[in-house]
């Protein structure tokens, strides 16, 4: 599911939105991961968080430039807060 209303636009939302997953702000049960993706209507990329079956949970919609440059960013983690 993803809301048309939630973009989002930067990369330090895109690490906001990670550690929110990681920590269970959400209220989503069994995320197993998230990925970068994009729609395959058209195109649009998104971040989604996955189950173990990689089944979207949940997706937000990213800007190009999010997608872009947010890789590493979702690969490695968030930096966790000391």
């Amino acid at each position: 599911m993803i809301n048309d209303n939630d973009v989002v636009e930067t990369l330090e939302e895109l690490e906001a939105f990670l550690l929110l997953v990681e920590n269970g702000g959400l209220g989503l049960k069994g995320v197993a991961g998230v990925a970068l993706a994009t729609n395959n209507s058209n195109g649009r990329p998104f971040i989604a968080v996955l189950d173990d079956q990689h089944q979207l949970l949940l997706g937000r919609w990213v800007t190009q430039e999010v997608f872009d440059n947010g890789k590493d960013l979702v690969r490695k983690g968030p930096k966790k807060p000391h």
